[in-house]
């Protein structure tokens, strides 16, 4: 076995115990850390095709892994113009009017990061941007990629002129009094009416798009993702870029089931299982419960101030139920999104419904739990179920004196217990972080930051959201390693700086765990490593 890379000079950090391991060097080869040691010793197993890098006291952590992200999905969907940064609707019109400026008689505007926030009071539609937009055909994506807004031309264009019905019980084309479209759109399938006429990158161009996103993931320190969408033709587009030796990071992949998912649906997920390559494997499936709180499409036990979020994203949640049951049954995990209370508690229901006809099996997640009630906290760890969070989402998209739009449609007490990463982690859950790329920023480091001071990443020095709910330096460190392993069933390969484990590792410039948390996000990643292999390597490394 031949050494294929060597680490001189490092600080080793295991995030199980926080500390530094008694060792300044490692060795790599076949995709697996072989030996720790000193400078002095690791150097000896060098030969004339090991690279040899010395870090200079450079810290080295396992490789982090973001535990909810849409490559593909997300190289896609943020295309165009990017909303995210106008925070009123003075902003969003001048931004529109700068890209319709550039425009070409009959082209679209494609735009995406529109925060509800800019709207206010106001409703959410396209009304303040119809001088704006004129006859342009124009489709905008809010930030949390549930909803959409259409220009008047492009609902045109799409037969849209009225309300719908869809198999997803929230997804809806908002209408007025009269049933007149408003240009918001709720969920995929009505957002897919409005999409499916507009022009579409071609295969290469998505292929690009997908290949510089996951270089520029790579980049910011990333060795691993939880990818959640396998639509279309996105595994084709992932097993070329792995053919290609242009896969930069490994990807868990769980494609998705919907609702109106049949036995033979089911059957064909259950025998997609497994499927990949070296860095690339199907491993699990993705169901959705509920919507957002944003758009008026979570699940809650309560309704929310307009008296939405009131039902499921399933029109029979018993369904959803079954095919859990199903899915348990034959081995394989599940991740489901659920934001809202209800859904969270209907999930948990399924879940111990399974384990109780069916024994122990597979280890099953919740994805984004945005509010919970106290009585749900310990069902995480009595169940084994993984709690997948992302806390930039409350950094963000919310406010600490609840002036934004999710926590105006909660009220009190609700929007006081929001993201409750704390109580989930002391009630003996294992919190799982990522960031739900594209909706919220992929580097990991800002992801940690975010999950410890809970501040808006514009502005650090604005009060944070639920300060009482932060996790530790530490604890937002196994976030990303030793619990992301532990929620992909990998924990006796991954997440550890140990011989046997996989040489996916990140280095960074500072020590994760003592810089200050409104700076963790600027700590330098010098050098990223997949599998024994360098992906990213900063100047001077």
């Amino acid at each position: 076995m031949r050494t294929s890379l060597i680490l001189l000079s490092a600080r080793l950090l295991d995030p199980a115990t926080g500390g530094f391991l008694p060792h300044t060097a490692l060795a790599a080869a076949d995709g697996r850390i072989t030996a720790l040691g000193d400078d002095t010793e690791i150097r000896a197993l060098a030969d004339a095709g090991t690279t040899v890098i010395d870090l200079k006291g450079a810290v080295v952590t396992p490789g982090l892994v973001d535990g909810h992200i849409h490559p593909v999905h997300g190289s896609e969907l943020t295309g165009g113009l990017d909303l995210s940064g106008c925070t009123d609707l003075e902003q969003t019109r001048e931004a529109l009017a700068g890209a319709v400026r550039g425009l070409a008689p009959g082209d679209w505007l494609h735009a995406w990061g529109l925060d509800p926030n800019v709207f206010g009071e106001q409703p959410v539609g396209t009304a303040p941007f119809d001088a704006v937009l004129g006859d342009v055909p124009a489709f905008l994506l809010l930030f949390d990629a549930h909803s959409a807004l259409a220009s008047r031309r492009a609902l045109e264009l799409a037969g849209v002129d009225g309300p719908r019905t869809f198999d997803q019980a929230t997804a809806e084309v908002v209408c007025d009094a009269d049933g007149r479209p408003t240009g918001l759109l709720l969920e995929e399938a009505a957002c897919e009416l409005v999409e499916s006429v507009a022009p579409q990158p071609t295969r290469e161009e998505r292929r690009d798009r997908l290949a510089a996103a996951l270089r520029a993931m790579a980049a910011a320190g990333l060795t691993g993702g939880h990818a959640m969408d396998a639509n279309g033709d996105s595994l084709d587009l992932i097993a070329e870029l792995a053919e290609a030796g242009e896969l930069p990071l490994r990807l868990r992949i769980a494609p998705w089931c919907q609702p109106g998912t049949d036995a033979d649906g089911v059957r064909a997920l259950i025998e997609q299982q497994g499927t990949g390559g070296p860095l690339w494997q199907v491993a699990g499936v993705k169901i959705f419960m509920d919507g957002t709180i944003d758009n008026g499409t979570a699940w809650l036990e309560q309704p929310d101030c307009h008296g939405e979020s009131r039902h499921a994203f399933w029109p029979d949640p018993e369904e959803y139920t079954r095919i859990v049951a199903e899915l348990h049954r034959a081995g394989v995990p599940t991740a489901t999104h659920a934001i809202g209370d209800a859904a969270v508690r209907h999930v948990l229901d399924a879940v111990e419904k399974a384990q109780a006809e069916f024994g122990t099996g597979p280890r099953h997640r919740v994805e984004h739990i945005e509010t919970v009630p106290d009585d749900t906290l310990r069902r995480f760890a009595g169940l084994g179920v993984v709690a997948s969070m992302q806390p930039t989402h409350c950094c963000d998209f919310t406010r600490a004196d609840h002036t934004d739009n999710w926590s105006r449609r909660l009220g009190e007490p609700r929007a006081s217990d929001a993201w409750r990463c704390r109580d989930l982690h002391d009630s003996g859950a294992v919190v799982a972080l990522g960031s739900d790329w594209p909706i919220a920023p992929f580097p990991p480091l800002g992801v940690m930051a975010g999950a410890i001071h809970r501040r808006p990443t514009r502005d650090l020095t604005q009060d944070p959201h639920g300060p009482e709910q932060a996790l530790t330096a530490l604890e937002a460190l196994r976030g990303m390693t030793v619990n992301a392993a532990y929620a992909a069933g990998e924990q006796d390969e991954a997440g550890r700086l140990a011989v046997g484990h996989r040489a996916d590792l990140t280095v960074l410039g500072a020590d994760p765990l003592s810089v200050p948390a409104t700076e963790l996000a600027d700590v330098p990643v010098l050098l990223t490593v997949l599998d024994g292999t360098p992906t990213h390597r900063a100047a001077g490394v």
